[in-house]
């Protein structure tokens, strides 16, 4: 049997129903996950505002597109978002939109980094950011200009540097924005306040705000202050608009403490003037009597308490009770001015002539970069001994004689009898001798005892127990005196008596020391310090760290040393001490090992050791 198949023809409006239905279901099965970026410019100038714009294809975009990355080269100032939902033949589209505004920080060619939204991230775009063009006025000069200037490009550590900034305006700059200078190895304050001056550069007349910083740099080496900025508003003919200037940046080269300088007290100044002055209230001083000995220090760039603090000892002549010495700064277009005030008790112990020790201070000149010192002698005082008597009564004084009763002779012939003379207790000159008349009867003789006569011997006695009293009164107040100078110049409680130690080793004190180093503690710095110096060298050696700088004897130690004690004195509490490099050198300092690191470290800061 033979079968035949038949043919029908093809209808065409059939087929391109079925094609387009076709390509219908394959569309959302064609169609991926997709995230794309977009910017409105690809070319900015300065300053100007640019808009990227984020798309995704899908619904689980998770927590957003992520743009922390944008931060480094930009600043972002606004993001929004928008979703679409789209249905078509029983298929949905989700799509969503994130703008954000951006403003470029400098200028350059900059890459727009991936932008993660859920699994997906976008290709990454770039963008060039032209130097905007300068506003100028009619005479072709700029109408905003910032200076940024320093007075000392190589300055060495912990001296004074003054930073200065003067903003140029020649028109009105309304919510001006002006950035601070900073570093985290520069400690930083204002020096006084913004000061305006008018100035007139090729034709146009500038308002000139000026603000200076006295700053102190704490490493040597190479520190970078940015370039600092201003913005503001600016009214023009067209309108206002805003404006974004920024200065030069400038470089530090920071030298380090030299090392011809020792390990005394580090102290970079100009000039230092030192006064040394002994005074007292008492018209004669004696053995005993308490003398004030004022010594003032006064310093140009330096704070109060960077400047040194001195110290005295007691000699055979005399004894010395410091107080505690009193520490000011003030500031003036010249920087800082640092003071330190010194009063000093002294209690002579021999009589003669008192002479104290001169005050000598040593620092480095910048300037001539060389050592210098500068000495104050003290005035002497003459010293009378102690008295060994009371003055006595004047041996020269009249005494009172006996009253004598005179008899003079008659000087009347014509006198019958005579009569008896008046007592009287003025000498009178003898009688002259004359005949006697046999007939006469003798003249007589009257002797009269007076009450002052016969008391005037208990008068004396008195006179002088009185004065024996007095003698010895006053010796045993001074013998009592000298006890208590004697007793009080030994009765200064020692070191080891006033603060005790509190751990048992010199190991446990060192622990306790680098724990406060790595902690960057350094309210505990001190007193583990000492601690730790105490089990080292002996409570007889330690009396503050100026001890530990001259007995470790290393530079770099020192330094450390000084440069924690300059953070611990200032008033500014923006800035964090660091104590790892302390703590480091410590390590070294105890085991005799330096580490390879911080030996390249270290000559590279200090190539002279």
């Amino acid at each position: 049997m033979v079968v035949r198949s038949r043919l029908y023809p093809t209808n065409p409006l059939l087929l391109t129903l079925l094609t387009l239905l076709a390509l219908i279901l394959w569309t959302p099965l064609a169609t991926a996950d997709e995230v794309t970026a977009a910017l409105d410019k690809t070319t900015v100038a300065e300053n100007e505002i640019v808009k990227l714009t984020v798309r995704a294809n899908f619904s689980d975009t998770g927590s957003g597109p992520d743009f922390s990355a944008l931060k480094r080269d930009f600043d972002v100032l606004s993001k929004s978002q928008n979703s679409q939902f789209s249905f078509n033949l029983g298929t949905n589209q989700a799509l969503s939109f994130w703008v954000v505004s951006l403003k470029p920080k400098s200028v350059g060619t900059f890459e727009i980094p991936p932008i993660p939204v859920g699994d997906q991230e976008s290709e990454p775009l770039f963008l060039e950011v032209r130097p905007a063009r300068q506003m100028t006025d009619p005479n072709g000069n700029p109408l905003v200009m910032l200076r940024f200037k320093t007075d000392e490009l190589q300055p060495y550590v912990q001296q004074q540097v003054i930073l200065t900034l003067e903003l140029y305006s020649a028109a009105t700059l309304q919510n001006a924005k002006l950035t601070t200078p900073n570093h985290p190895n520069l400690l930083l304050e204002r020096l006084s306040d913004d000061q305006i001056r008018y100035e007139e550069i090729n034709g146009t007349s500038y308002q000139v705000l000026t603000r200076e910083y006295v700053a102190f740099p704490q490493r040597s080496g190479t520190l970078e202050l940015i370039n600092q900025s201003v913005e503001g508003t600016l009214n023009t003919g067209s309108g206002r608009r805003l404006v974004s200037v920024k200065s030069t940046p400038i470089t530090l080269d920071v030298l380090p403490i030299p090392a011809s300088y020792g390990n005394t007290n580090w102290l970079p100044t100009d000039a230092v003037a030192v006064k040394s002055q002994l005074t007292t209230t008492l018209t004669d001083p004696r053995v005993g009597d308490t003398l004030n000995w004022n010594i003032s220090l006064t310093a140009q760039g330096v704070l109060g308490e960077q400047l040194p603090t001195l110290s005295f000892d007691s000699t055979r002549a005399y004894k010395l009770y410091p107080t505690s010495p009193v520490f000011d700064s003030s500031k003036s277009s010249a920087g800082i001015m640092g003071r330190q005030s010194i009063d000093i008790e002294v209690v002579p112990t021999q009589a003669g002539e008192l002479t104290l020790p001169p005050v000598t201070v040593t620092y480095w000149d910048p300037t001539e970069r060389a050592i210098k010192t500068v000495t104050a002698n003290t005035n002497t005082l003459e010293v009378a001994p102690l008295p060994n008597s009371i003055p006595q009564s004047d041996s020269s004084a009249p005494e009172t004689e006996p009253a004598e009763v005179n008899t003079p002779e008659s000087t009347a012939p014509t006198q019958s009898s005579q009569s008896v003379a008046p007592i009287s207790l003025t000498k009178t000159k003898p009688p002259v001798p004359s005949i006697a008349d046999p007939n006469e009867p003798a003249p007589m003789e009257v002797v009269i005892d007076t009450p002052e006569s016969q008391s005037s011997w208990i008068v004396w006695l008195a006179l002088g127990l009185i004065g024996i009293g007095a003698i010895g009164l006053i010796g045993a107040i001074l013998i009592y005196k000298r006890k208590q100078i004697d007793s009080a110049s030994n009765s200064v409680p020692t070191l080891q008596e006033f603060a005790p130690l509190t751990s048992n080793s010199e190991d446990a004190a060192f622990q306790q020391l680098l724990t406060s180093c790595r902690t960057n503690d350094l309210g505990r710095l001190r007193p583990c310090l000492l601690e730790w110096a105490r089990h080292r060298w002996g409570d007889s050696t330690i009396r503050g760290v100026e001890d530990i700088k001259r007995l470790a004897n290393n530079p770099r130690l020192t330094q450390l040393l000084m440069e924690a004690e300059l953070v611990m004195y200032s008033n500014s509490a923006a800035h964090s001490w660091d104590g790892q490099a302390l703590g480091d050198v410590l390590v070294e300092y105890a085991t005799g090992q330096s580490k390879p690191s911080q030996a390249s470290q270290l000559k590279t800061l200090y190539p002279n050791f």
